[in-house]
């Protein structure tokens, strides 16, 4: 299914009471929090109703129910935003359709709220996350006062503010994560489109590289003829995409001497690359390199993507990523080994989707190279059906350093077993895998 852009651009100051399903989704919970900051009433429900997200939710005034139940839908409702990883039998949809109250995907519903704004849209396979929070504290830095979505959870800049997956500014700009899945990002229209990389991922709805460059190509198209593409023009993946703008095009590669020379709190060879890329976004912005510099040597990156979490009790050092692809795998731990260097590096990897899986089997088996050992937990099945032609265990026995173990539990009684203060556990993953590191974690 491809979520199109709602045909006609909605009155949202009319709506007074929004219902979402799936409200602890990283990005649906966006919305809602918006939503609930312009005063409307907000309800929703979720499967987890125990997430950090769910629970700041709540203490804004949500309305949220455990599971999906028709009758939770508010009579009221003026509409119903949804997570994309419902089915079409989803019992509160349904209702929404039957009563006709307007029913918006969460891609349709950022449409809706970027129309006629100047619009930075952040896509790409890899790093657009840590992209997008850097362009944040950019433009903040720059008073721009930019509003801002981001695929994870913003570092606090005090003890006293919670974690949190929007900045609600006061200008036009906004900047927001763009996902490339089942071409939701074509419900925007961006002013600044910046593609980070582009790669072999989603396997399960597109159907090969060529479509995938196809999905960025019409979204570059649809950049303003004023705008911009901010990319690396020389990826031979990105040629096909360059092909289709009309807008002028810049190569964030050559910010890549300044951003080697950044004090980044953030490590990695591709954490230059995405502090490159907002480089660049601030040379057409206009903001001050001085400005820019500043607020990257002080970005202290985002949740689960490469977060020191402390020390078992042990001593070993515990880190938590959201890596669930080859290439970012093979990236997250060669900057361990590089700029950490422990004597032996544990890694715990949770395989997001049987499908993403079974596609890039050979290439997951192949990206652990720098790993003394690998523990390998049950796929994080998510939206997908059981597919028992593939399996963790299947995975764990094409590589050599790993094994299988079937639940965190089982994972965490290793690591205390045989983990002492020269190691490091990296728990890798975009499932709940990061419940082992809080497992872990030394709390004196």
């Amino acid at each position: 299914m491809l979520f199109y852009l709602y045909s006609m651009l909605l009155d949202l100051s009319s709506i007074h009471k929004v219902h979402f399903i799936g409200i602890g989704g990283i990005g649906v919970s966006t919305v809602a929090r918006l939503f609930l900051s312009q005063g409307k009433k907000v309800s929703g429900s979720d499967c987890n109703v125990d997430s950090p997200v769910v629970k700041e939710l709540k203490k804004l005034g949500a309305k949220i129910y455990h599971g999906h139940q028709a009758s939770q839908v508010p009579t009221d409702a003026d509409l119903v935003v949804h997570t994309t990883a419902i089915g079409s039998k989803n019992p509160e949809w349904t209702e929404a359709k039957r009563r006709g109250i307007p029913t918006l995907a969460y891609p349709e519903m950022l449409g809706q709220l970027t129309a006629g704004k100047y619009t930075i849209a952040v896509a790409g396979t890899h790093g657009k996350t840590t992209t997008t929070a850097m362009l944040a504290d950019i433009l903040i830095a720059g008073k721009l006062d930019p509003t801002v979505i981001v695929g994870s959870l913003l570092k606090p800049k005090n003890k006293n503010t919670p974690l949190t997956n929007l900045i609600i500014g006061r200008s036009l700009f906004f900047i927001v994560e763009a996902c490339e899945y089942k071409r939701a990002f074509l419900n925007l229209t961006p002013t600044i489109l910046v593609i980070t990389n582009i790669d072999n991922d989603h396997l399960d709805y597109y159907r090969d590289l060529a479509d995938i460059q196809n999905a960025f190509a019409e979204l570059a198209g649809k950049i303003v003829s004023t705008g911009a593409l901010i990319c690396d023009v020389n990826d031979p993946r990105l040629a096909p995409v360059i092909q289709a703008v009309r807008c002028r095009v810049l190569d964030y590669r050559q910010f890549d001497k300044v951003a080697n020379k950044l004090s980044l709190q953030v490590i990695g060879a591709y954490n230059r690359l995405n502090a490159a890329a907002a480089l660049a976004v601030a040379k057409v912005l206009r903001i001050s390199p001085s400005t820019s510099l500043g607020a990257l040597n002080k970005f202290e990156g985002t949740w689960r993507r490469l977060e020191y979490l402390g020390r078992t009790c042990q001593g070993a050092l515990i880190y938590d990523d959201y890596g669930h692809h080859p290439t970012a795998i093979r990236a997250t731990l060669a900057a361990i080994r590089r700029e950490l260097a422990p004597q032996r590096l544990i890694v715990v990897f949770q395989p997001h989707l049987y499908s993403r899986t079974k596609l890039l089997f050979k290439e997951f088996a192949e990206s652990f190279g720098d790993a003394d050992e690998v523990l390998i937990l049950p796929i994080y099945a998510a939206r997908e059906p059981v597919d028992k032609t593939i399996s963790s265990r299947r995975l764990a026995s094409a590589i050599p350093q790993a094994i299988y173990v079937p639940n965190i539990a089982a994972a965490a009684k290793r690591l205390a077993q045989t983990t002492g203060p020269e190691d490091l556990i990296l728990t890798l993953g975009a499932g709940d895998v990061f419940v082992l590191g809080e497992k872990l974690r030394y709390n004196p």
